[in-house]
């Protein structure tokens, strides 16, 4: 039965290929005739594939070298004695042209007596603090050692190079940093830091490689405890700002951190503070190899190029002092540094009921709104900022023209800090403290610390006259919220 219903499945088939009929002989059939004057080609070309797009990165898109039509001979800087410039160093053709985008022509103290060392792959300890270019300095040491021993095969979850730094904002600018550093390398950068996006991160630690990572020490022992992270092929630890980590108490999850990393024999490691103290040597002593020892001053010669003044004045004259300093007077972008929260959030509220539109960045805020209030005073969409030195720390912002001390630091070093601020990239800059009852307990240390006498003046009399009383009207409406219409 199957061998019938094959043989007439087989002449049905046969007859409807050769034009056979079932009862009659088999009949030529005629070439179809052809609709168009040209027939297709024997093979049509095929379809050209399209491009699988690129998965985007945590701060920013890997960076696919450009075609090299760039030199170094197109970025000329001309020799200065006494004074490096980063040809001088051997540095691979695409992270110098991000150099020369960046327009970093010559090297600031830190980075000429640290990059030589760096680069030679030996451990340091810098002594040099924020706003000195230190990060540029660790940033080409690491691109340009990944750029030497570059690997084929790179898997999610294995950085090569780590940098821990004590605040979000430090991890976020050196991040940033490294994106634009970096921007024509084949390395991605990815920002590690708590307060937000922990699925997003996580998301995206585990879905691509990384190769180097800033992060905070807490948001990156979560992703080492779930395993997202591994942290054994790292070849290059940075630990910035080691006496802030101290006084944060953020050692204890370094030295967790630390005991993951490969051997300090198999690594190097570049260790900066703004301060080398006993504690800072001896936690070196531990984590590098016959550490090199860079001191350099720059931040006393940022001290030096910005105008000081110091208001003696009252607790209660603060604040006359400064609104008339805000509204009263030409000032470009200007930060408002506290000591105490409560206080950051009480002159915050202040000034905004006087109509003086400003942002308010200490540890009570959570990070999202931290980051998006820095992005809005960077923008220059609002002039004014009130931070405390804890949020404060790591910001570079340009064009900041004054920094007002409305209370002076319990430390010497946070004065050198928050008045780096401004002064910088060669632009001038005003810093203005007030001295009041308590504050000028303050002024003997910092004035022993900077090397320099601080003469104390009285305010000028337009700088005394009482503000307006506040208005709830006169509040500016928050970012992203409409004023409520009286009724």
């Amino acid at each position: 039965m199957i061998k019938t219903f094959l043989a007439k499945a087989g002449k049905k088939l046969r007859h409807w290929i050769g034009g056979r009929t079932d009862s009659g002989p088999e009949k030529a059939v005629p070439p179809p005739e052809q609709p168009f004057s040209s027939a297709l080609p024997e093979s049509a070309p095929k379809k050209p594939r399209r491009r699988r797009k690129k998965p985007e990165g945590i701060v920013g898109e890997m960076q696919q070298p450009k075609p090299p039509q760039w030199s170094v001979a197109d970025f000329p800087v001309d020799p200065v004695e006494g004074r490096s410039r980063f040809h001088d160093f051997a540095l691979p053709a695409e992270l110098m042209r991000g150099i020369a985008d960046l327009d970093f022509k010559y090297c600031t103290p830190i980075q000429e007596k640290a990059l030589p060392a760096a680069l030679e792959g030996k451990d340091i300890i810098g002594r040099a603090g924020t706003g000195t270019g230190k990060s540029a300095v660790f940033l080409v040491a690491l691109f340009t050692r990944l750029l030497k021993y570059q690997q084929a095969l790179r898997k999610p979850g294995l950085p090569r190079a780590l940098i821990i730094a004590p605040t979000r904002e430090l991890v976020a600018q050196i991040a940033k940093d490294g994106k634009a550093l970096g921007k024509y390398l084949p390395l991605r950068v990815a920002a590690v830091f708590g307060g937000t996006e922990y699925q997003k991160q996580e998301q995206l630690l585990s879905s691509q490689p990384v190769d180097v990572i800033a992060a905070t020490p807490g948001r990156l022992l979560d992703y080492v405890s779930k395993r997202v992270i591994s942290l054994e092929q790292v070849e290059i630890m940075v630990i910035d700002e080691a006496d802030r980590m101290l006084d944060m108490g953020f050692i204890p999850d370094v030295r967790r951190i630390i005991a993951r990393l490969p051997p300090k024999e198999q690594r190097q490691t570049l260790l900066f503070s703004a301060t080398v103290s006993e504690d800072v040597k001896h936690l070196a002593a531990q984590w590098c190899v016959k550490p090199v020892s860079i001191e350099s001053d720059p931040e006393q010669v940022a001290v030096e190029t910005v105008r000081q003044v110091i208001y003696t004045v009252t607790s209660e004259e603060k604040y006359t002092i400064l609104y008339n300093l805000l509204a009263g007077q030409e000032t470009g972008r200007v930060m408002v540094f506290v000591n105490m929260k409560h206080e950051a959030a009480r002159l915050h509220e202040r000034l905004r009921g006087n109509g003086i539109d400003a942002v308010l960045l200490s540890g009570d805020v959570p990070q999202e709104k931290r980051m998006s209030r820095l992005e809005r005073f960077r923008d220059g969409k609002v002039q004014v900022m009130i931070a405390t030195d804890v949020a404060g720390r790591g910001i570079h912002i340009d064009s900041i023209s004054h920094v007002i001390n409305y209370s002076l630091p319990y430390e010497p070093e946070d004065y050198v800090h928050r008045i780096g601020r401004t002064g910088r990239a060669g632009e001038s800059g005003i810093a203005v403290s007030f001295a009041c009852e308590e504050g000028a307990f303050q002024l003997p240390a910092i004035e022993e610390y900077i090397g320099k006498t601080l003469p104390c003046v009285v305010p000028e009399e337009a700088l005394l006259v009482p503000p307006p009383p506040p208005s709830v009207a006169a509040v500016p409406p928050a970012h992203g919220q409409k004023r409520r219409r009286r009724r």
